[in-house]
C-alpha cells in the first residue's frame, strides 16, 4: 500500500516544477508568479523495487504490482495562512490529508523569479511555514480542548485526552515538538527538506542549502539538494 506526500513551501520556490520532474509530466503549471497553483495537482508514481522482480520470478508470478507514492503539489503558503491569508485555509486543509511533507526551500538566486518575502533566506522561509503549521495546530487543539473540559467530570477518558491535548498545547506554545502519536496535527507529519538550487549547485549544494542541512540535522529530519530546473531536460 502506497502513501501520499505533500509538496509544500512558500510561493515561487519550485514546488510545481519539482512535481513535474518527479512525475515526468507537465501536469502542474509552473509559472514565476505567486499562487500559480490553486487546486492541488496529484499524480501517482511507481516506487522502484529491484527485489520485486526476483520475488515474482521465484513465485512464478506473471504480473508485478509495485507500490506507489502519490505526490500532491499544494498551493504556496503565505505568511498569515493560519489566519486565512493567501490560500491559507485551502493550503492547511490539503496538508492535513497527506502522510508526509516534502518542504521545498528556495536556495537559488534568480532575478526573474520574484520572492514573496523580497530576498533569499531559506531559514526565514522555513520558519514562516513552521510557524503557520504550529499556529494552525494550536487553534485545532484549543477547539478540541473546549468540549473535553465540559466532559471531563465523571468521564475518565475525556480527562485523559484533555491532559494529552494540554501537554501538546504547552509544547507548541513554547516552540517545542509534539509526540508523533497525535497524527492529526500538521507539525507531527514526517518532513524532508528539499533544497532547490541553481543547476550549477545541484551536485554539491551552496551556502543556502548548507544552512538548511544544518537545520534539518538539528531537527533529526532528512535534507536533499536538487535543481528542479532539470524538469526541462526530463520532458524535452
Amino acid at each position: 500500500m502506497g502513501f501520499n506526500c505533500g509538496i509544500v513551501g512558500l510561493p515561487n520556490v519550485g514546488k510545481s516544477t519539482l512535481f513535474n520532474a518527479l512525475t515526468q509530466s507537465a501536469q502542474a503549471a509552473a509559472e514565476s508568479y505567486p499562487f500559480c497553483t490553486i487546486e492541488p495537482n496529484v499524480a501517482r508514481v511507481a516506487v522502484p523495487e529491484p527485489r520485486l522482480e526476483a520475488l515474482a520470478r521465484l513465485a512464478g508470478s506473471a504480473r508485478q504490482v509495485p507500490t506507489h507514492i502519490e505526490f500532491v503539489d499544494i498551493a504556496g503558503l503565505a505568511r498569515g495562512a493560519s489566519r486565512g491569508e493567501g490560500l491559507g485555509n485551502k493550503f492547511l486543509a490539503h496538508v492535513r490529508e497527506v502522510d508526509a511533507i516534502a518542504h521545498v526551500v528556495r536556495c537559488f538566486e534568480a532575478g526573474d523569479v520574484a520572492h514573496v518575502e523580497g530576498s533569499i533566506d531559506p531559514i526565514r522561509d522555513i520558519e514562516i511555514v513552521d510557524t503557520e503549521l504550529r499556529l494552525a495546530d494550536i487553534e485545532s487543539l484549543e477547539r478540541r480542548a473546549g468540549p473535553l473540559r465540559k466532559r471531563m467530570r465523571g468521564d475518565p477518558e475525556a480527562k485523559a485526552e484533555l491532559a494529552l491535548v494540554e501537554r501538546a498545547l504547552a509544547a507548541l506554545n513554547e516552540g517545542g515538538a509534539v509526540a508523533p502519536g497525535m497524527a492529526h496535527l500538521l507539525t507531527t507529519k514526517p518532513v524532508v527538506y528539499v533544497c532547490n538550487v541553481d543547476e550549477d549547485a545541484a551536485r554539491a549544494g551552496n551556502a543556502h542549502s548548507a544552512m538548511v542541512a544544518t537545520r534539518a540535522a538539528d531537527e533529526d529530519a532528512e535534507c536533499v539538494v536538487i535543481s528542479a530546473a532539470i524538469d526541462k531536460y526530463i520532458r524535452h
